[in-house]
């Protein structure tokens, strides 16, 4: 019930419950599928039924061993594995139940050709297009939906998505089977459109019909079907290790749906070419099979219905195949054909012969405009590559206005690169280039083979970079609406974002940033750009298969481009104005709290974030902070969510700002008022005490011991590894021994000290503890919000009431990070 509550507010759930109600009536798919106090409670009594006896009527009815399927994943033999699964499990019945299942598709003739208005929470305008189709499922070894998906969804020259957005009317494109069972399936469209789409909703509808006709009518290309094998045979074959729980469930689900030699590679490698397939799944995408969801606020006021489980306004429009046959004639007269032969597809997959085995990252080149590190691969032996530059410009998050531009321009580049490195994603090379805290940061990882060719069209972007004024008012209207939708999230996102801007010196608060960008044109960010790269300097992270000599090439060559051309835009940067991200400091034995009202009045959710600031990196500290979080999580989890039902969230985790380490609870509740959460928090933290002190030798050592274990699990692919190591190398600790130096740490703790740290630094009252306690009030709790900001603060206490101000009052954290000549190496 709580995790519906959550659920209220979010478009998601929303949407997705509106299309199951605009379905038949006797089909389960139209049903609500969570649970509240009226489906569980209210009106099953009305019915005088008990839900625990229906529940356990339905476990009857339903379960039986035949039906089940088990996937152990471990490393004992298979011997143990059968024993230990026929001890676990003998006692589980068989009692013959056939598989349930729901003949028919959930949509009859009323819910086809129809437009449906619907308002949703967030601004935006989202058009969702949908057939109910054959599911792919009953052809995945010839993969039908692959292939449209691919060509619909394409985003190159020639694509739907790339006309709609040369047009100005796009934001995003996906295209893709969703909502599928074995017995029916549906496959969509969803574009994000812009203002100016919103108003061509029409001609957007008419050429995704006229791409469709395209396909239908251009016969199904081999090579196009060919390109796809190749992509997923090779991703299949060197598909990253996932974790464990989450691979497990994966093939047991699989085992449900596929013959026993596919359940491992199920229907990610399709392998029959079958133009009929795929020619059928294209026939049923047709005007008479549509159902057409358009959202947008500016249908506020124009609805005549009320969806029943989430309150969503919607209304339902007739539109027959002659009025959508009107819509593709009158649409714009666009260039649309298939893709042409994706060139980023890796052909040699071959593994570098590296000399010298390194475990951690080594420093191979430096110099006035950049640095490098560099680990080879010596644990996954895949075609891989994994690259993470950062480009430090002190300038970039200098006043909001400069952040934002920053923004913009990162969006831009990624909008730029799009039409030809699309492809490349489609291949297996992700590549992103995005802001952060001290200018912005490009990342590559996939195959390796091709890396060089999209590393060098990311650089030549960037050093001649132009603004497209029609792009950047696109860019600046999707990042408003990004911004006005901010007053959406969930409070317990909100009291993380309050938590972030108190503790961190240099950032920015949202509402100051969006009056920034309203007031920004393109001539702005041309002003702006030449400023910000004048002062660069680039920390490099090259990981994977890939030699030493190749690495300093590749920065070798990005230098000459950017910093020695003679049209350079970039300039080196002085060691004096390396940036550093400093860490507000708490005082001791205070508690500061921050109240706030939810910036949604209509979320009747509150939360509360309550920080225990604790140290900053110290190798001993780490490890009882880390051992304490692994003794408190579950305790926490047990009393507050599950005893006291304060909220579905309700969970205890560390926290590292820059290296300052402590613990933080965060709860979302509709049966408390922050403060009262707070006093829960308190309460737990009493009762734990007892527990702490009172705790077993042995149940100590097996929680160091899960702790170790934890530490000693291997990384299971580069981004993993590479993770890691990069998060030494940005926040300068470069402590790349940690985990081994935390196991000899942990394999000398002795439970007094674990006592120890958690009287002086957590426990209620204790002389060394500081507090921060984020407060979001939401609807329900608008009177307590109005009573604590009225009161005195409490004894020991202190209520930020301007986070700037506070921030500009408090002492800071030292950094590790030095400047370019200056690192701890």
């Amino acid at each position: 019930m709580a995790e519906n509550q959550k659920n209220l507010l979010s478009d998601p759930w929303r949407m997705s419950q509106l299309q199951k109600h605009l379905c038949s009536n006797n089909h389960p798919y139209h049903k609500f599928s969570t649970g509240n106090w009226d489906t569980l409670e209210v009106k099953p009594k009305e019915k005088g039924l008990d839900t625990r006896a229906e529940l356990i009527n339905f476990y009857d009815s339903h379960y039986s061993a035949n039906l089940m399927q088990l996937v152990v994943y471990g490393k004992e033999s298979l011997d143990n594995i059968q024993t230990l699964v026929e001890s676990k499990f003998c006692d589980i019945k068989n009692v013959g139940r056939k598989h349930f299942s729901f003949a028919g598709h959930p949509c009859s003739s009323k819910d086809l050709q129809i437009l449906v208005k619907a308002v949703p929470i967030k601004q935006g305008h989202t058009l969702r297009i949908l057939w109910p189709i054959t599911p792919n499922v009953r052809h995945y070894k010839e993969g039908p939906c692959k292939y449209v998906s691919h060509l619909i969804g394409h985003e190159g020259e020639g694509s739907l998505f790339y006309i709609l957005k040369k047009l100005g009317w796009a934001m995003s494109l996906e295209a893709g089977e969703g909502d599928w069972s074995y017995e029916f399936s549906f496959f969509s469209v969803v574009i994000q459109l812009t203002d100016v789409g919103h108003e061509h909703m029409e001609d957007v509808v008419g050429l995704l019909f006229r791409y469709i006709t395209l396909l239908q009518t251009s016969g199904t290309p081999k090579w196009i079907f060919d390109e796809l094998l190749a992509i997923c045979e090779t991703g299949f074959h060197y598909r990253d290790k996932s974790p464990p729980s989450n691979y497990v469930v994966n093939i047991s689900s699989n085992m449900q749906i596929f013959p026993p030699e596919d359940w491992l590679i199920a229907s990610s490698v399709p392998s029959k070419f079958s133009p009929d397939a795929i020619q059928k799944v294209l026939n049923e995408l047709t005007t008479e099979n549509v159902r057409i969801f358009w959202e947008s606020k500016l249908f506020e006021g124009h609805t005549d219905l009320t969806e029943p489980w989430y309150g969503t306004s919607y209304c339902v429009e007739a539109v027959p195949p002659s009025i959508m046959q009107k819509w593709v004639e009158n649409a714009p007269n666009e260039d649309l054909h298939l893709p042409k032969p994706n060139i980023f597809i890796p052909t040699d997959l071959s593994l570098k012969n590296v000399e010298e085995k390194t475990s951690f990252p080594c420093m191979l080149r430096k110099t006035l405009f950049s640095r490098l590190w560099y680990k080879p691969d010596t644990m996954f032996f895949t075609p891989k590559v994994f690259i993470k530059m950062d480009f430090h410009c002190p300038l970039s998050n200098s006043s909001p206005e400069s952040s934002v531009l920053t923004d913009v321009f990162t969006r831009l580049l990624m909008d730029y690169l799009n039409d030809y490195a699309y492809d490349a994603e489609v291949a297996g090379l992700y590549y992103a280039v995005r802001p952060n805290d001290t200018g912005f940061q490009v990342t590559m990882v996939g195959y390796n083979d091709k890396m060089r060719t999209l590393l060098d069209t990311v650089i030549g972007k960037i050093a001649d970079f132009e603004v497209k004024i029609d792009r950047f008012s696109v860019i600046k209207e999707t990042m408003t609406k990004g911004y006005e939708n901010f007053k959406f999230r969930q409070p317990y996102q909100q009291a993380m974002y309050n938590c972030t801007l108190i503790l961190e010196e240099q950032t920015w608060p949202w509402d100051e940033e969006l009056a920034a960008l309203s007031n920004l044109e393109a001539r702005n960010l041309e002003d702006f750009l030449p400023r910000m790269l004048a002062k660069t300097f680039i920390e490099c992270y090259f990981a994977g298969n890939i030699e030493p000599s190749e690495a300093e090439s590749v920065v070798q060559h990005i230098e000459g481009i950017l910093f020695n051309s003679s049209t350079s835009v970039c300039k080196s940067l002085p060691p004096s104005q390396h940036l550093t991200k400093r860490i507000v400091k708490l005082e001791r034995g205070l508690r500061y709290y921050y109240p706030a009202m939810c910036l949604n009045q209509q979320d009747e959710n509150s939360s509360l974030l309550h920080y225990i600031q604790i140290h900053q990196d110290d190798l001993k500290q780490n490890v009882l902070l880390q051992l304490l979080a692994v003794v408190a999580k579950q305790p926490a989890f047990h009393q507050l969510r599950s005893v006291e039902q304060l909220g579905y969230i309700a969970l205890l985790r560390q926290r590292n700002d820059s290296g300052v380490r402590g613990l933080q609870f965060i709860i979302q509740s509709t049966v408390k008022d922050p403060s009262n959460l707070d006093a829960r928090v308190e309460a737990f933290l009493n009762m734990f005490e007892v527990t702490l002190h009172e705790m077993p030798d042995a149940e100590f050592k097996s929680n160091v011991n899960a702790l170790i274990d934890m530490k000693r699990e291997k990384y299971k692919n580069i981004r993993e590894e590479s993770a890691f190591f990069w998060g030494e190398i940005s926040q300068g600790t470069l402590k790349f021994d940690r985990k081994e130096a935390e196991i000899a740490a942990l394999e000398e703790l002795k439970k007094e000290e674990l006592i120890e740290f958690f009287d002086n630094h957590v426990k209620v009252g204790a002389p060394e503890k500081k507090i921060l306690s984020i407060q979001i009030y939401g609807g329900l709790h608008a009177s307590e919000y109005e009573k604590i900001v009225h009161d005195a603060p409490p004894p020991h206490s202190h209520r930020i009431t301007d986070i700037f101000s506070f921030r500009r009052s408090r002492p800071l954290y030292g950094s590790f990070k030095g400047g370019a000549g200056q690192m701890k190496l």
